[in-house]
């Protein structure tokens, strides 16, 4: 068998154990040993189906200590609505000009956000934007008039989630560098966001697992309860 890296062989803690929230996160920090500021990420299974209509999750949740991230965010919009989006810190905001660019391969964007009457043009970037979770929905705020708020939300820590075909949603609620209790603050505010999505369909236990992991780091289980406590 293949010897593993020595920063593997460093890491330290139990991970098959479910560890307080605060303890897990201190754990998540002290085997983050790259050479940058790692990324922590939130792991959450769900007790759903999302093969039913009924048991879909997908929503958007202010995380209180922010992300950590430079969100960088493209607008559709046009005329007043163009220059509020440029105004509130949009990197890309346009209407045919920006459809063509995207349709070119221009990717360099984290979130897209439109106004309601760009949809029609949008729409027809579905193959490009959809599979990349880029497109803009009502459900999510990225498709409103307000674009203004809708960039300073973006940037200021708003977080898409979405659950995947496993029942499981991943998101980012930070960086290492963060204070052990600004990312408290966001695991929690992460997972209430999750219960509060709960759909009508889900049966039994909703929220069975969470886990937290960095980028370069193992990852370790939350005692759910200890959450909320």
């Amino acid at each position: 068998m293949a010897k593993q890296p020595k920063r593997i062989q460093a890491w330290t803690g139990d991970r098959e154990a479910a560890h307080a929230v605060a303890d897990a996160i201190a754990l998540v920090k002290a085997n983050a040993k790259a050479k940058f500021d790692e990324s922590i990420e939130i792991s959450v299974n769900l007790g759903v189906d999302p093969r039913h209509a009924d048991q879909q999750v997908r929503g958007v949740v202010n995380l209180p200590s922010g992300t950590g991230r430079d969100v960088r965010v493209a607008v559709f919009a046009k005329d007043a609505k163009a220059a509020e989006a440029t105004a509130a810190g949009a990197e890309h905001v346009g209407a045919e000009d920006l459809y063509e660019k995207i349709a070119g391969g221009f990717m360099d964007f984290d979130r897209v956000i439109a106004t309601p009457d760009m949809m029609a043009l949008v729409g027809r970037l579905g193959k490009v934007l959809g599979p990349r979770g880029l497109m803009p929905n009502p459900k999510v705020g990225t498709v409103t008039p307000n674009v203004g708020q809708a960039v300073k939300d973006a940037k200021g820590g708003a977080v898409e989630f979405r659950v995947e075909k496993a029942g499981i949603v991943h998101a980012g609620i930070g960086k290492v560098s963060f204070t052990d209790e600004a990312l408290l603050l966001n695991v929690k505010a992460m997972v209430d966001a999750l219960n509060k999505a709960k759909p009508a369909g889900a049966k039994g236990i909703y929220v069975k697992r969470v886990g937290l992991s960095s980028t370069m780091g193992p990852g370790f289980k939350i005692d759910v309860a200890s959450i909320n406590a």
